[in-house]
């Protein structure tokens, strides 16, 4: 029985916004984690890592999250490794921002003047203390406004997710739609929610861009 579009349906929706943001907020936990790791394998004086490193990001940034998450979620199940929909799509989200965040952090940790790390190394500080103590506080400073920019991005990128059945944002406005038949009201408060939780984040990425802009213009 097709019920009409209502404030119920309404406050379903808005509230399916939270499995979207704790989502997001493991991805972007576990792919800050990989991330790292990735980025500091990028810039390594080792070869293999260099090449391991820059091999998966390839992988991950050359292929569709889509794509991504289908293989994690169907692959794993063909190979006999029971997985729910919500495993699935953190595992493949969490890799999907590795990928992004290592080579986002790898740029940044590069843009840090080469005396920075010169003088480090004539002081006989090796390679882990010259990373903690001298470059990636100052790479920091850079990484902040790509950083929330691509958290924008995954925020997005969730909605992904509803393809293999796991009810967040998006997922819960096609179920709504198909018992009310009234897509654009559905799915307008969809994109309304999406706009509210990706906005500020956009603003606030702008700014520090801005400011950080201006602090090295001076």
């Amino acid at each position: 029985m097709i019920r009409p579009f209502g404030i119920n349906e309404f406050w379903i929706i808005v509230l399916a916004a939270q499995w979207t943001i704790a989502l997001s907020a493991i991805a972007f936990a576990g792919g800050g984690i990989g991330g790292l790791l990735i980025a500091l394998l990028r810039v390594s004086d080792a070869k293999w890592p260099r090449l391991i490193s820059t091999g998966f990001i390839r992988v991950f940034q050359g292929t569709p999250l889509l794509m991504q998450l289908f293989l994690v979620f169907f692959g794993m199940n063909i190979l006999g490794f029971a997985i729910n929909p919500w495993l699935a799509a953190t595992v493949a989200l969490t890799l999907h921002a590795s990928a992004f965040l290592g080579e986002i952090w790898r740029g940044c940790i590069e843009a840090v003047p080469p005396g920075q790390r010169e003088a480090a190394t004539a002081l006989g500080l090796r390679y882990f203390n010259r990373m903690r103590y001298i470059v990636l506080p100052q790479a920091l400073k850079i990484a902040v406004a790509p950083t929330v920019g691509f958290l924008v991005q995954l925020i997005k990128g969730t909605s992904l997710a509803a393809i293999i059945g796991f009810t967040e944002l998006t997922r819960q406005g096609q179920i709504i739609n198909n018992a009310t038949f009234s897509p654009f009201m559905v799915f307008g408060t969809v994109a309304a929610v999406y706009f509210v939780l990706c906005w500020p984040l956009s603003v606030l990425a702008r700014r520090m861009e801005i400011r950080f802009s201006r602090a090295t213009a001076r």
